[in-house]
């Protein structure tokens, strides 16, 4: 009886180192697992960050190049409103003489259906 309560006690005691390395295996995989994860959000905010980076850059070429289509308009248009204001004070003089001499100078005529009575 000694030999089978002896087995038995052997037997309890192997089932117990095996439940022990049973949760430390778990343990070591939680512990794994979670690493695991750490990395990856590590790595994923690093992808992050320099999608990011790479996104301003373009962002700030775009930006910079849509600043500088605005700054040519702009100087477009202002050469454009200087070319107007030299051709108006080139022509406002020989206008105004024309308007005034067309005013001006009346020529008085009878009408060609005008009728005489008498």
């Amino acid at each position: 009886m000694a030999s089978q309560s002896q087995g038995i006690h052997q037997l309890l005691q192997a089932e117990k180192r095996a439940k022990d390395k049973l949760e430390e295996a778990k343990k070591r995989k939680a512990k794994r697992i979670r690493q695991a994860k750490e990395e990856a959000m590590v790595e994923a905010d690093q992808y992050r960050m320099q999608r990011d980076k790479e996104f301003r850059v373009k962002e700030a070429k775009a930006l910079g190049s849509q600043s500088n289509l605005a700054e040519e308009m702009e100087a477009q248009a202002l050469e454009r409103i200087a070319e107007l204001t030299a051709s108006y004070r080139r022509g406002v003089e020989s206008v105004l003489a024309r308007v005034l001499g067309t005013v001006c100078d009346v020529k008085p005529q009878v009408h060609l259906n005008f009728r005489a009575t008498d």
